[in-house]
């Protein structure tokens, strides 16, 4: 996109000139319009921005927290050291989301707001905007929400901090409302959307898809809601079919928003020189995650993991070998650690999964076993869960195609204990969504957050902010106690300090 900047000493004349000569105005206001731009929203390439940028936010540090990855920097591995040092990077999230998918995604809603032929494109930006949102509240708690964004149409720049519960209420009002407003006799974003080129029948399942995401989240702070909410997206009709998961599809050449942001971040801060040794930021896999696929003869462990034998990446599960988050330098043996597989993970190409059958089917199955879900049966739910995470690896091309046989043996093998507790029968399910949803380590540290599950040991590392344990939320940015004095301090009356170890709303022991 061109710039369009006139010279100060251009600026200057002009400005001297008028000076002398008052009728010098006359076409000023056009020759200051830059011609590039556009006086109004398109609502098309508006939305599209906001879908890259809200996916393109991965906080991918949370790779390292949920223990998939780890590195011998105390830099580069915060995530999975929690370095006291390091403590900025929790910023990340706070300070690019509301410039960018908050900012754009509002500017959609209130392009179409008032047109009711365009009710579709308004229910798919409401839906977005909630995704966006919900990402936001979950990592910090407490934040702008109501007054979010109004600094240009309603010169709100100090903007109050809305409670995490009032947030939920209103974002599930929101999920409720949109998803019953789409019409499939309505125009709709057509390719300008990212996730489904406008298909409403499947922006219907995305929006209650959420709705039970969001519900489930909410089962120990306010039980009763939450089986209410899971309920009406449940029987409104979620995403069950691999052919209606939420991704975004990307190419390996062009612009870097054109590219997958995880394999491009992962590339290009450890992974791009392909050698095993030369890793920038000292970056391998994790040896909790390596050593529990190897341990459960998981099929996904060639696909997802290599090692650099002799200069070449071997998937041979043999030597698949996951490094220690403990470690504070280079190890004599660093070649020899696992490190994420180029033909799969780090494809540039590679779609980037949002919301999928795999998280549903573990929702569902939890649902069921709180007597909320009683067609089917949280086993079969879990299996189908275990199976849709396998069989989505084929998004990554040939290399991700695990054969049938091998699915189900894994299935087979690793079967719900339906003779366990509740709580027994949630371990299995959730270290299940652990390895299932890699590498969507956002969600993952939400649902470890709310059941403990996987059961992950914290790494008690040197200088770090949280006292030996996996940090319970995101800080916020140390401008909010300069530009938003007030409303942060009212935040922190009601959430607590402004620490790592914080509980937030839903988070509760």
């Amino acid at each position: 996109m061109k710039k369009y900047n006139h010279p100060l000493s251009f600026g200057s004349l002009l400005l001297a000139a008028c000076l002398v000569c008052s009728s010098c105005d006359k076409g000023f206001e056009e020759m200051n319009t830059n011609p590039d731009a556009s006086p109004a929203v398109t609502p098309g390439y508006m939305f599209t921005k906001a879908q890259y940028d809200g996916a393109s936010d991965l906080l991918v540090l949370l790779m390292g927290t949920m223990q998939y990855t780890t590195s011998y920097n105390d830099v580069a591995g915060f995530g999975s050291k929690y370095v006291t040092s390091q403590n900025t990077q929790a910023y990340g999230l706070f300070t690019t989301a509301y410039p960018k998918e908050i900012n754009e995604i509002g500017e959609v809603i209130r392009a179409v707001e008032e047109d009711p032929a365009k009710v579709n494109l308004l229910s798919a930006a409401r839906v977005w905007r909630v995704y966006c949102f919900s990402r936001l509240t979950d990592m910090y708690g407490d934040i702008p929400y109501s007054e979010a964004a109004l600094g240009y149409v309603s010169s709100v720049y100090k903007p109050k901090y809305d409670s995490q519960e009032s947030i939920y209420a209103d974002m599930l009002k929101e999920l409720d409302e949109a998803g019953a407003s789409f019409d499939a006799t309505k125009p709709n974003f057509g390719n300008a959307d990212l996730l489904y080129n406008g298909d409403v029948t499947k922006w219907k399942k995305f929006t209650y898809s959420l709705m039970l995401r969001l519900a489930m989240r909410m089962t120990k702070v306010s039980a009763a809601n939450a089986e209410l909410w899971a309920k009406k997206a449940i029987a409104a009709g979620v995403i069950r079919d691999d052919a209606d998961i939420a991704d975004i599809n990307y190419l390996n050449t062009g612009q870097v928003i054109n590219q997958n942001p995880l394999s491009y971040n992962l590339l290009n801060s450890d992974y791009i020189r392909a050698d095993g040794v030369s890793n920038t930021e000292g970056g391998k896999y994790q040896e909790s995650f390596i050593t529990f696929l190897k341990t459960n003869n998981d099929p996904r462990l060639p696909v997802l993991s290599i090692v650099y034998v002799n200069g070449a990446p071997d998937t041979t599960v043999a030597v698949q070998k996951g490094m220690p988050a403990t470690f504070s330098a280079k190890p004599a043996d660093f070649v020899t650690y696992s490190e994420p597989n180029p033909k799969t993970i780090l494809r540039l190409d590679a779609p980037l999964a949002i919301l999928t059958n795999v998280e549903t089917s573990f929702l569902l199955a939890e649902a069921a076993l709180k007597g909320w879900y009683a067609t089917e049966t949280a086993s079969d739910l879990y299996n189908n869960g275990i199976r849709a995470a396998m069989r989505q690896l084929a998004l990554f091309g040939a290399g991700g195609v695990i054969p049938n046989a091998k699915i189900e043996k894994y299935v087979s093998d690793h079967a719900l204990n339906t003779a366990g507790t509740e709580d027994e029968q949630l371990e299995q399910i959730y270290t299940q969504f652990w390895v299932g949803v890699f590498p969507n380590a956002v969600e993952v540290f939400s649902t470890y957050r709310r059941t403990g599950y996987p059961a992950l040991i914290p790494n008690n590392y040197a200088g770090n902010a949280t006292g030996g344990q996996i940090f319970r939320r995101m800080i916020y940015p140390n401008t909010e106690q300069n530009l938003n004095a007030q409303n942060y301090s009212d935040a922190l009356s009601r959430q607590g300090k402004d620490d790592f170890m914080t509980r937030m709303w839903w988070d509760t022991e």
